[in-house]
């Protein structure tokens, strides 16, 4: 099902931004980011956020993003924002004009944790998929939007009976930059139940 980006609701939204049914255009804002805590000792909550609303369990999302980084950490992705202290977000991040970097983060109780991988700069586009099976989600990437790649696994602690999800980008230096989402899409869960090892017996 298509998403109807009109429907959605910001959490505080940019200055600079322009919501159709089918497209989402954001305009970064210097020294914005999403971070709590962990190694950097800082807590940065005020990235512009996208999302809608649901309370089903069992779900696929996808987005295509576009942009044009112009400073490091500029970046641009999916996310599930529940309240400042817990949230996913998976993205891709500019680092230098020889590597971008796609990663995930996962911040559960106030402390985030970062997974993330080098890619080859530049890169001007990425697909993200992100899954949800109950209490645990998962995030993909894809160059072409067909083969998706897993980034993360991960189990959120905290969830209310509705959940938030959608778009992100920001730029935690002094930057701005334009980020352009398309084709977003609420499927069936792309993400398969596990097939392999037994859950063990409980106790």
């Amino acid at each position: 099902m298509k998403t109807d980006a009109r429907k959605m609701v910001w959490t505080r939204p940019p200055q600079n931004a322009v919501v159709e049914a089918d497209r989402v255009e954001i305009v970064t804002e210097p020294h914005t980011d999403l971070w709590q805590r962990t190694y950097y000792h800082f807590r940065n909550d005020n990235a512009p956020v996208l999302q809608m609303e649901t309370e089903e369990e069992y779900f696929s999302f996808v987005v295509r993003t576009q942009f044009a980084f112009r400073r490091r950490f500029d970046q641009a992705g999916i996310v599930m924002y529940l309240d400042s202290e817990n949230w996913i977000k998976a993205s891709l991040e500019n680092e230098d004009d020889k590597i971008c970097r796609l990663g995930a983060v996962v911040t559960n109780l106030g402390y985030s944790d970062w997974s993330s991988t080098d890619v080859d700069a530049p890169v001007s586009s990425m697909w993200f998929r992100f899954s949800r099976r109950g209490d645990d989600f998962c995030a993909e990437s894809s160059a072409d939007g067909i083969q998706f790649h897993q980034m993360r696994i991960c189990h959120m602690f905290r969830l209310p009976k509705k959940i938030r999800f959608g778009i992100y980008a920001c730029s935690p230096e002094d930057s701005s930059f334009r980020a352009v989402f398309t084709d977003m899409e609420l499927t069936e869960c792309k993400w398969k139940a596990h097939d392999g090892q037994a859950p063990d017996e409980d106790a």
